[in-house]
């Protein structure tokens, strides 16, 4: 039976499970209990039922039809997993359909006839986006249901996740669970409430310093966390407790219950203690918000750790330091033994057509997307602190580069070739880090379109990465910054351009962004954010070049260009575990990614002198720090050779 069939299959026993249950259609979103953006394989349930893998995207499936709304990022891919399904791919802008979108189809499909009912499930939905879809059903003739769940008809689903969890050590993160608990409490209280749920696993692990292997790629483990006036709850699977993890919770006063259990105390113990809660409607799943009491009015507000984990103390900045180095070494082993796969010599004045060089007949010697992932993983498995990748590794080669979020498969693989571009995004998790780096790597002769486009990317790259502003701008207020450019060239891309990076947690993390749509989260110093520009030209190439960045202030005025790479502008000024008062109005943005950039692309008539200058003072950064970790003779003499200076 073909993934196409089972599909089918899955859809025709869905609607006869909903004519039982009185639904004209029903919902199924990307997110789970938590609203992470990985999600456990227990809860993906939007892929179970269309086929579709991509991390964000709506199915809806009525009696007659079925659609899948997701964003640009996956266009392509989910028109390619949904082909001979039941499903069509309406291509929408956000990475969530609106309930107005999802509502208007099902009113305008017709098929809900005598059965007006629309279900989703209230566990895996935001209470947010619930009450949007109540207003829009309500308002369209329709009811809403989020009592109901059709995983039932799910045969094969995983079990829930049940591996241990462990203690992060205090020499990484640099403040005490309890400490991180008092600024929790003060700020519940500063918003006019006394308790709050903490949904966010990545929010969890982070106050409570420990960490597990619950979500693919992401270092936290599945639990909610009930914080009130006079005591803390962990709400977790017993079984995922080992002795040590229990005797650090009665040391830091965390009483544990049953992950199932917490509706239940919502319901009853806490009904009658006076409590005000804080919810995130926007992370706490309806079904949560619904069972709090209401005795005294919620707080609806966002929770007030995922701002305060984003601003890094000392620790947490040498400790991504450190894995941003040992990151750097494992790339530049991994660039190195790429060029060893395509040994060639560009014709003398044909020097930045081509990357690496001419390489033997029949490829670049059986590489593929494939291996090159797994020669990459290897090399960075080696170094010490490592646990995980911090994502799955996007290498995509040539047309396959065009596709934002492309992830290789044994029915996508395909060899590398002498020519073109290899768009290579990747990631670790080591113990004191994780990282987040994109390069685009020349792979011989490029065309003019190619070289172009790669050197538009870079220029954006360039002017954001040199940009100084003071504290509190946004980052929708710099995003242009990366997109100037390459709009001269009528060229643009849909993804955000910029997002926060975790201390040993999610390679994505905000809320603050470089991002085109208001985003008014504010850019302070000790935030770690990424810059990854991209142009992608479908049928043809993909460009995206990424380092991650540290937000550091700049009381320093100069020329764009000037030392904006010494050390002693290398963090900012905290004190202890808590941020410091800010000393200086302006910030700037500090490197943390060490690996050099492809420089034979560039046209570099196209390129200003701040810009060369800045590269140069970069790779000249990189060489500094990696040479010394390297000892294999070939790989000092190629990381020489990429971090020369040009122009």
């Amino acid at each position: 039976m073909t993934k196409a069939t089972e599909t089918a299959a899955r859809v025709a026993a869905l609607r006869e499970w909903m004519r039982e249950q009185g639904l004209g259609a029903f919902i199924f979103p990307s997110t789970d209990p938590h609203m992470g953006e990985y999600v456990p394989d227990y809860w993906k349930a939007r892929e179970w039922i269309s086929g579709f893998n991509g991390s964000a995207g709506t199915a809806v499936v009525t009696l007659c039809r079925a659609a899948l709304w997701t964003d640009s990022r996956y266009w392509l891919a989910a028109e390619e997993q949904t082909e001979g399904t039941p499903f069509e791919v309406i291509r929408c802008r956000r990475n969530v359909a609106t309930a107005d979108e999802l509502v208007a189809w099902i009113k305008g499909d017709g098929t809900e006839g005598d059965i007006p009912a629309v279900g989703i499930d209230g566990w895996c939905a935001p209470q947010s986006y619930v009450t949007g879809l109540y207003d829009a059903a309500s308002a369209a003739g329709l009811v809403l249901r989020t009592d109901l769940d059709p995983t039932s008809l799910w045969n094969d689903r995983p079990p829930l996740p049940d591996s241990p969890i462990v203690i992060h050590p205090l020499e990484y993160a640099g403040e005490t669970a309890v400490s991180k608990l008092c600024r929790l409490r003060e700020a519940i209280v500063a918003k006019g409430a006394n308790a709050t749920i903490v949904t966010q696993l990545d929010d969890i692990a982070w106050t409570l310093n420990l960490r597990g292997t619950d979500v693919h790629c992401t270092p936290v483990f599945v639990a909610y966390l009930a914080v009130l006036p006079d005591e803390v709850t962990l709400y977790v699977d017993p079984a995922k407790l080992t002795p040590e993890v229990e005797r650090y919770l009665e040391e830091i006063q965390v009483r544990t219950a049953p992950y199932a259990a917490l509706a239940n105390d919502l319901r009853q113990s806490y009904a009658l203690r006076g409590l005000r809660f804080l919810l995130d409607p926007d992370t706490t799943n309806s079904a949560i918000a619904n069972a709090a009491p209401v005795a005294e009015p919620i707080i609806e507000a966002e929770c007030p750790v995922a701002q305060m984990k984003t601003q890094k103390n000392d620790a947490e900045i040498r400790g991504l330091q450190s894995a941003m180095l040992k990151d750097g070494v494992a790339m530049v082993r991994f660039l190195h033994w790429m060029e060893e796969q395509a040994p060639y010599n560009p014709p003398v004045g044909d020097e930045n057509k081509g990357g690496f060089h001419t390489p033997p007949a029949g490829g670049l010697r059986g590489a593929t997307e494939l291996s090159i992932d797994a020669k990459l993983t290897a090399l960075r498995a080696e170094q010490p602190g490592f646990r995980d990748i911090s994502f799955d590794t996007i290498a995509g080669y040539g047309t396959h580069a065009a596709i934002v979020h492309y992830e290789a498969t044994p029915e996508t693989d395909i060899p590398l070739e002498p020519h073109g571009l290899l768009l290579l995004d990747s990631g670790a998790q080591y113990v004191d880090g994780t990282t987040d780096i994109t390069r685009t790597i020349p792979l011989g002769p490029l065309t003019d379109e190619e070289r172009r486009d790669y050197t538009l990317v870079l220029k954006g790259h360039l002017r954001l990465a040199m940009a100084v502003f003071p504290a509190g701008t946004s980052g929708t207020q710099l995003d242009v910054l990366a997109r100037y450019a390459m709009w001269q060239d009528h060229k643009n891309y849909g993804h955000g351009t910029g997002h926060g990076v975790g201390s040993y947690l999610s390679v994505h993390e905000g809320p603050h962004q470089f991002r085109m749509n208001w985003m008014p989260a504010p850019l302070l110093p000790g935030m770690t954010i990424t810059i990854e520009p991209g142009i992608y030209i479908a049928g043809s190439h993909g460009v995206r070049i990424e380092n991650t960045m540290l937000i550091v202030e700049d009381d320093a005025c100069g020329a764009v260009g000037c030392e904006r790479f010494e050390a002693s502008k290398a963090s900012p000024a905290r004190n202890g575990s808590n941020p410091s008062p800010i000393t200086s109005s302006w910030c700037r943005l500090e490197p943390l990614t060490l690996c050099p950039i492809a420089t034979t692309p560039i046209v570099m008539e196209m390129m200003t002198a701040d810009e060369l200058l800045y590269i140069n003072k970069y790779h000249a950064r990189v060489r500094e720090a990696i040479m010394p970790l390297l000892s294999d003779p070939a790989e000092r003499s190629w990381l020489a050779e990429a971090t020369q200076p040009i122009g």
